[in-house]
């Protein structure tokens, strides 16, 4: 299942990847630990909360029960696709999420010793599988893809103008990937980087360096359980890190302008602002009263954030002042993404889970709790639209995807969304689409199938006669 999709840049990365020094005993056995801790039951409490003057909002000395893991991969599940009952479904028995605490301590992902986290060769590795022959129906080849893999896709275009696509490496994560989001900022250093933040069933964050490959470690781990335990009624139980999210991470998003700063979307209700180069939360941010499904950053103006939740309600805060200052819009139904419109400074587009899409206009908001009327409403889908990705250099061009397996175009002009091309990738349940920034006109779409499709949407009559000029 490919949850979650981002480009990375032309020229962003090194033209030869360092390759990783192969771990040795200690770090293997040090990432066992690390898995085994997400395995462990039992409730904490956040002892170490800010005392500086952080607007850390946790909750410090007071204990609180951890999600049962199952339940958690259930419902982060669900919210990706509330629609796609059955090929959740189909996805969670291949995990075997209803046996997950009866797994033996050993932990088989690693039962040759190095197991399935890494491999001398790819020859060794069981999971890599290429498909050799081309499906007339693709533009791209498929790949057989682990539920935790993160995975690095390499696209070039042929001497004839054909797309070919191919897994450059691929990262092992701990947990199921729910989010990402590609950052330049060097944590390293210098002027700029190639990594990648990943939001999981964990409540930590992994940031990922792309130009390593074969690497067993992430580069910065953002919050998460700490290695100490404490005793709650006589029972070891889990301690989070100072400022963590207590829930799975649901949304990310980077600041692209003040490049040093991440922003967090949980199933804990909060969103939290991260400053990636101390690797520290900022702020966190208690404005809605359920899951956060959605962050974004707006780039005409870097310091406003909105975030949309399954309390059917979007928010918008200016992190000039912390965050104190919050507006909202009502919306029908659960938020499942947003997006500003980089053409227009003051607009942004919502899709929610009834398959609905609304866009407002953020001149409109109030202190009020239900800020201006939508400047459209379209039923864009019969299920979830599960994610919107706007055209970076083609105004009023808007893709959608949804868990009824469809992918559309529209056209927003005046206001007045009009579909200018749709299609089935064969991909399942969408989950993700997002425009190239490179190529404006190649549309990325992942489903539940866990298989990748790039659309070059400018072969499509309709497009090219729109938006080709």
């Amino acid at each position: 299942m490919i949850s979650a999709i981002s480009w990375v840049p032309r020229g962003a990365a090194k033209l030869v990847p360092v390759e990783a020094e192969p771990p040795t005993q200690e770090e293997i056995d040090e990432a066992i630990k690390t898995i085994a801790q997400h395995t462990e039951g039992g409730s904490d409490a956040d002892e170490d909360d800010d005392e500086n003057g952080n607007m850390e909002v946790d909750g410090a000395g007071e204990a609180e029960e951890e999600v049962d893991e199952v339940a958690q991969a259930k419902a982060a599940a669900k919210a990706l696709a509330k629609g796609a009952v059955d090929d959740v479904a189909d996805e969670l028995k291949e995990l075997n999420m209803d046996n997950y605490d009866e797994e033996e301590e050993g932990l088989e992902i690693f039962s040759s010793g190095q197991g399935d986290l890494y491999y001398a060769s790819n020859d060794l590795d069981p999971y890599l599988k290429n498909n050799d022959d081309d499906d007339d129906d693709e533009e791209i080849e498929d790949m057989t893809i682990k539920p935790t893999d993160l995975m690095v896709n390499l696209l070039e275009e042929t001497e004839d103008g054909d797309l070919n696509m191919f897994v450059h490496h691929e990262v092992p994560l701990a947990d199921f990937p729910l989010c990402t989001a590609w950052m330049d900022f060097n944590l390293k250093g210098g002027d700029k980087g190639n990594f990648v933040a990943v939001g999981t069933m964990d409540p930590a964050i992994e940031i990922w360096d792309l130009d390593i490959v074969d690497e067993v470690q992430p580069h910065m781990v953002l919050g998460g359980h700490s290695k100490k335990k404490k005793k709650v009624k006589g029972k070891k139980a889990k301690k989070y890190k100072k400022g963590s999210h207590r829930s799975s991470v649901l949304g990310l998003a980077w600041n692209k302008e003040v490049r040093n700063v991440l922003a967090s979307a949980s199933a804990d209700k909060t969103v939290k602002i991260w400053d990636v180069s101390v690797g520290k939360c900022a702020v966190t941010l208690e404005h809605h009263d359920d899951k956060v499904q959605s962050v974004a950053w707006s780039r005409q103006s870097p310091e406003v954030l909105l975030s949309g939740s399954f309390d059917k309600s979007v928010a918008m805060n200016d992190m000039k002042d912390g965050g104190q200052s919050c507006n909202k819009w009502s919306v029908e139904a659960d938020v499942e993404s947003l997006a500003w419109d980089p053409h227009n400074e003051h607009s942004f587009v919502v899709s929610l889970e009834n398959g609905m899409v609304q866009a407002f206009d953020k001149r409109t908001a109030s202190s009020n709790s239900n800020s201006g009327r939508p400047t459209f409403t379209l039923h864009a889908h019969e299920k979830a639209v599960s994610s919107i990705s706007f055209s970076p250099s083609t105004p009023n061009f808007l893709a959608t995807g949804s868990t009824d397996k469809m992918v559309k175009l529209w056209d927003l002009s005046n206001n007045q969304p009009s579909c200018v091309a749709s299609l089935n990738p064969k991909l399942g349940a969408i989950f993700s689409v997002s425009f190239s920034n490179d190529s404006p006109f190649l549309l990325a779409s992942g489903g539940s199938k866990g298989k990748l499709k790039v659309w070059n949407t400018l072969t499509e009559p309709a497009i090219a006669n729109k938006f080709g000029k």
